[in-house]
């Protein structure tokens, strides 16, 4: 993985556009990494597989049951007082 300073990224756009097309780039701001850069095609696959992921867990969820929207706010609303 390359990596750009912010001022690099900033005067060589073109050139981070290029290269995170091909792979993901690192983008440091004072000495920390602040941000990657990577292809629409890489952004698009990172989506389904984050998608994928949330729909594997809500069917994991599903399978144990729900208590519904009004008993999880009022549950909410228990545990919050009681922390206080």
């Amino acid at each position: 993985m390359n990596t750009f300073t912010a001022k690099e990224a900033k005067n060589n756009f073109g050139r981070l556009l290029d290269e995170s097309r091909q792979y993901p780039v690192t983008i440091k701001k004072n000495g920390r990494k602040v941000a990657v850069m990577v292809s629409q095609e890489e952004y698009n696959f990172l989506e389904a597989l984050s998608d994928a992921y949330w729909a594997k867990r809500a069917q994991q969820a599903a399978k144990k049951g729900f208590i519904g929207v009004k008993k999880s706010a009022e549950l909410l609303k228990r545990m919050l007082h009681a922390s206080r």
